[in-house]
């Protein structure tokens, strides 16, 4: 009976490990775009916020969002000295490692900018000055490295080089922002070469891409300085562009797509645009523009039929209608801000540090309940975490986290 016993024990062991090494954790979610799979979550918060679990206040300036999974929670800071840091926690806020990445941008809204993707138990990050990490997930080890500015053409940016990394297919894409490597896709294993495209030559614009699909064509969608670019995923042909310049050249927020139809948005007024793909993939087509929902990095959540998001110059959260992009309505109920969904309800983290909870069938943004981030200093730009019922906050120095359950 012992022996059944041990033999039990490690085959469960065995699976366990298996779905943490298969498991992938990324920017707004499984699908990057701010949808989240948990239920039976809260519908209404006590009066001061969902109960607040823990807090881990060792951060330093940074706004990179939390990337949760089972066996840990990953994300980045800056120590005293300027040096930007992968940190691994535990699920009771203790620190599991940490290991360095680098300078990182202290310039101007100083802090490390990107946020971690974990991928079958290895972390993948960028630093603000082009270096390039994969990690071991397990205790922070380098497995690989690579310096975008000089084993390649890479070009820093005003505000210094953002991207939220994106693995697809064994391949690891990132935008260089070169004249001649613009956006490459590696072998997510040794970083090696596997293709480049000088896309539009133009600089990059701290976008996070997206994959999207027509038909059987693999499409890597992005923006550079003022292009939006799809090329194809498996090859990196340039398939085509279509403009989208705005004052700043900040183009942050990850693309929406659906049923063959590509949203993509920016901020300081320039809001955003409907494109339709052709039937192939091969080329795009304006369908409407839209000025309003000009979140400047705040994305956006597509919802039956209606997007929701936050302006940046127009300085209210906007309703529009996917089909026309006529806008449904808007209103004020906090500052402008960061956007995710779960369990039929909208989270909004305003920048002015009120997080918020909407109803979307109330028609009118109105808050069903909202709180004050309490620790943290500077920026509330990081975005909003949903894992296994808890609410993932950062705020610049602070990670806290809530429990969010309805059971």
């Amino acid at each position: 009976m012992k022996k059944i016993f041990l033999v039990f024990t490690a085959l469960v062991f065995i699976v366990q490990v298996q779905i943490q090494a298969q498991e992938i954790a990324q920017w707004r979610g499984d699908n990057r775009d701010g949808k989240y799979n948990d239920k039976n979550l809260l519908k209404v918060w006590p009066e001061s916020g969902p109960e607040l679990l823990w807090h881990y206040d060792q951060l330093g300036p940074g706004h990179a969002s939390a990337t949760v999974t089972s066996d840990a929670i990953y994300t980045a800071g800056t120590d005293e000295d300027g040096n930007g840091f992968v940190v691994a926690l535990s699920h009771s806020g203790d620190k599991i490692w940490q290991s360095s990445i680098g300078k990182e941008w202290m310039d101007n809204f100083e802090g490390a900018r990107s946020t971690p993707l974990y991928y079958h138990g290895k972390i993948y990050i960028m630093s603000s000055y082009g270096k390039l990490y994969c990690m071991n997930a397990s205790d922070g080890t380098t497995i690989w490295n690579l310096d975008l500015f000089t084993d390649y053409d890479g070009r820093n940016i005003k505000w210094g080089v953002t991207e939220n990394l994106l693995i697809d297919d064994g391949k690891l894409y990132v935008t260089l922002g070169g004249i001649e490597d613009n956006v490459i896709a590696l072998d997510k294993d040794n970083g090696s070469l596997i293709w480049k495209s000088k896309g539009k030559g133009e600089v990059s614009a701290y976008c996070s891409p997206m994959i999207i699909k027509k038909n059987d064509l693999k499409i890597l969608v992005t923006q550079t300085a003022a292009s939006i670019l799809g090329l194809n995923a498996e090859s990196g042909e340039l398939l085509w562009t279509y403009p989208h310049p705005n004052k700043w050249s900040v183009q942050a927020n990850t693309p929406i797509y659906n049923d063959g139809k590509l949203y993509c948005f920016s901020g300081y007024g320039k809001g955003g645009v409907l494109l339709q793909l052709s039937d192939d993939g091969k080329s795009v087509s304006k369908i409407w523009d839209d000025p309003m929902l000009d979140s400047k990095m705040g994305g956006a959540i597509l919802l039956d039929g209606k997007i929701y998001g936050s302006g940046d110059k127009n300085r209210k959260w906007f309703c529009i209608d996917w089909e026309t992009g006529k806008e449904v309505y808007s209103a004020a109920p906090l500052k402008v801000g960061n956007i995710i969904y779960a369990d039929d309800m909208l989270y909004c983290y305003g920048d002015g540090g009120n997080v918020g909870l909407v109803d979307p069938n109330t028609n009118d943004f109105s808050l069903v309940s909202s709180f004050k981030v309490p620790y943290g200093e500077q920026y509330h730009w990081a975005h909003l975490v949903i894992y296994d019922k808890k609410l993932y906050v950062r705020h610049g120095t602070s990670l806290m986290v809530y429990d969010i359950s309805a059971d």
